[in-house]
């Protein structure tokens, strides 16, 4: 019942008789049935459904794809690494501050440059959706669209980011601002050396983001199916007017 409160709802606007249970069943009984007695195909009925998590996925990926997508952002901006935790606090209690934050300025601005490339993998996985599958979103926890983007662009997306991440890490000049980080701080007595992989750990926090983005983004689709702009979207789910 809770999925038809969230993506399947607004339809209801358009087909007002039915109660939601009764809506359940023939949007269940579509999937082996040519037609519904919706008024939509079990075909025009999964493809609004990716249509809908296409237009918000898009949406969560270019809100990071941008100045300050990272970095502005809380939910996702990337901090030094755990195992240099302890290098920042340092090179702040020696009044090194400033260096610190370039240095984390830095990553951000690389995943930065490299989220837009998430665009093109995510929208290729939607449209990969069976209609079983866009049904078995619908009606998942809160939080299956994303899951199901992880486990089918996980791989994709790290394949894809890391070579961009090592570039956009040289244009931004995160390395030359960490060896400057770390050069401070093994100028200080007695501590021990410290090397993260900049390439690995930005390009896992990159995509971290991504998804916490995405997850947002699938909150919001499932509250509300977009503006329902498109004739497929306003058949399926149903115009304002209506």
């Amino acid at each position: 019942m809770k999925f038809i409160k969230s993506l399947i709802l607004p339809a209801l606007l358009l087909f007002a008789p039915l109660a939601h249970g009764q809506f359940l069943k023939k949007l269940k009984e579509s999937v082996t049935s040519t037609t519904t007695s919706l008024g939509f195909t079990e075909e025009e009925a999964g493809n609004a459904i990716k249509e809908a998590l296409q237009k918000g996925i898009v949406k969560g990926v270019g809100e990071v794809a941008q100045l300050d997508g990272y970095f502005g952002n809380p939910l996702v901006k990337i901090p030094f690494p755990e195992e240099a935790k302890f290098v920042e606090s340092q090179l702040r209690a020696v009044g090194m501050g400033k260096l610190a934050d370039d240095a984390i300025l830095s990553l951000n601005r690389a995943a930065e440059d490299a989220a837009g490339e998430a665009k093109d993998i995510f929208i290729v996985a939607i449209k990969q959706l069976t209609f079983k599958d866009a049904i078995e979103i619908v009606r998942g926890e809160d939080n299956a669209a994303t899951a199901y983007l992880q486990n089918t662009t996980s791989d994709s997306l790290k394949a894809r980011f890391q070579p961009i991440i090592a570039q956009s890490i040289e244009k931004v000049d995160a390395t030359r601002y960490w060896d400057n980080v770390m050069t401070e701080y093994n100028k200080i007595p007695f501590m021990k050396k410290i090397n993260p992989n900049l390439e690995e750990y930005v390009t896992e926090k990159a995509i971290e983001g991504l998804f916490v983005m995405v997850a947002q983004e699938e909150e919001k689709i499932r509250e509300d199916p977009m503006e329902r702009t498109s004739d497929i979207l306003k058949k399926v789910f149903g115009s304002e007017e209506k």
